[in-house]
């Protein structure tokens, strides 16, 4: 995890990270089962939705791009392969212990590309770059986490280049009450039952009433209309469990 040391001529501020604490803790305690808990619980389907999620950004050969809320660093991962050992991936968490998960995976895989990757400790809601730095942003499963989620939406539109995408994935806050009722029933009786398994239910608890919290995919274009993107568009995948947010500065 990298340690950034404030110049003239750094891109990077450092920021207190604003939060709630219980919810810091919450993803430190999960940390270190993170991954074996997204292959069983979905399984192995959220790799397609990361795919997905990726390529719906257009990051290409060469491009500086940004994973908001990067987690153990699945969407980091797969960035870094598309800007390849050219381009540049900057993965920031608000979790110490998920960016040391990361970055322990990082030295575990030994790709040539992911050398271009670095690990910032940072604030979703107080980004610590300069205006218009990324050709690219992710936000994977972390905008249904964040306390404003209007105010992480004008940072991303703040760092992102004019013209270019974010895409966000998380999950879906159906209108379609059967769609409702079968996440709620998934979170009670596979999600939280297998997330026990690890001592986690009550971590894993608390996903059907942050879903309930969450914006529908008509609020969230809707909310990216109105911080200032040009376009927006909202996509079910996963059978309408999960969704991507697609902007476009």
């Amino acid at each position: 995890m990298a340690t950034f040391v404030p110049s003239s001529s750094s891109i990077f501020r450092p920021k207190l990270v604003r939060c709630t604490n219980e919810r810091r803790a919450l993803f430190s305690r999960i940390a270190p089962v993170y991954d074996n808990l997204n292959d069983l619980l979905s399984l192995g389907q959220h790799r397609i939705w990361k795919r997905m999620a990726v390529s719906w950004t257009g990051a290409k050969s060469g491009d500086r791009v940004l994973d908001v809320c990067c987690g153990s660093g699945d969407l980091s991962f797969l960035l870094s392969d598309k800007v390849g050992c050219d381009g540049k991936v900057i993965g920031l968490d608000f979790s110490k212990d998920q960016l040391s998960v990361a970055s322990s995976r990082q030295q575990l895989l030994s790709k040539k590309s992911f050398t271009n990757i670095e690990w910032v400790e940072g604030d979703a809601l107080d980004l610590p770059f300069l205006d218009g730095w990324f050709d690219a942003i992710t936000m994977g499963y972390g905008l249904r986490n964040v306390v404003d989620k209007y105010k992480a939406m004008q940072e991303i539109f703040r760092v992102l280049k004019a013209g270019s995408t974010v895409s966000i994935l998380d999950f879906n806050k159906s209108n379609e009450s059967l769609t409702s009722a079968i996440t709620e029933w998934m979170i009670d009786n596979v999600v939280v039952p297998v997330a026990s398994d690890y001592g986690l239910s009550e971590e894993y608890r608390y996903l059907k009433s942050s879903i309930r919290e969450f914006l529908t995919g008509k609020e969230l274009e809707k909310l990216a209309m109105e911080v200032g993107f040009s376009a927006a568009r909202h996509y079910e995948i996963g059978g309408g469990l999960m969704g991507c947010l697609v902007a476009k500065r």
